[in-house]
């Protein structure tokens, strides 16, 4: 496994929308917040990264956004969300989205072992979308303690 420990502070500005998963229905959730926070993006013709990226918080909190290339002027509705990570690890995941669960389990797994505590936030940023599902990528950062 090609995991990075990174001690340089990671900056993240994004705007979308935030939930609760019920019933820890975290995917679920963060799909309805994502379909949500395109359709606002688009119908306000905001320009953005194109990408996906889904925050885990505290108390089943999920939050579904896009970088965008500008501040919106007007208001959107989105909320607006910042974070800066310390210390983490970066995984990059490639292949199947079914596959994120098991990879972040192997990556926390695999952090325990090395004696490093995970906690949250912890972000999915979804690479742009190709119909091969083997290429499909996906990096997975978790904060460390």
């Amino acid at each position: 496994m090609n995991l990075e420990i990174i001690d340089k502070n990671f900056e993240l500005n994004i705007y979308g929308f935030s939930g609760i998963a019920v019933n820890k229905d975290y995917a679920g959730t963060a799909f309805k917040l994502m379909d949500r926070m395109w359709q606002t993006v688009k119908l306000n013709n905001l320009k953005n990264k194109g990408l996906n990226i889904w925050v885990y918080e505290q108390n089943e909190r999920v939050f579904a956004g896009v970088e965008l290339n500008d501040i919106p002027i007007q208001d959107t509705g989105l909320e607006q969300k910042s974070i800066t990570l310390i210390k983490y690890a970066r995984y990059k995941h490639v292949g199947p989205y079914n596959l994120i669960k098991q990879a972040g389990q192997n990556i926390t797994d695999e952090l325990k072992s090395k004696g490093f505590e995970t906690i949250l936030p912890y972000i999915e940023i979804y690479g742009h979308w190709t119909n091969d599902e083997t290429k499909l990528e996906t990096e997975l950062l978790m904060c460390l303690k």
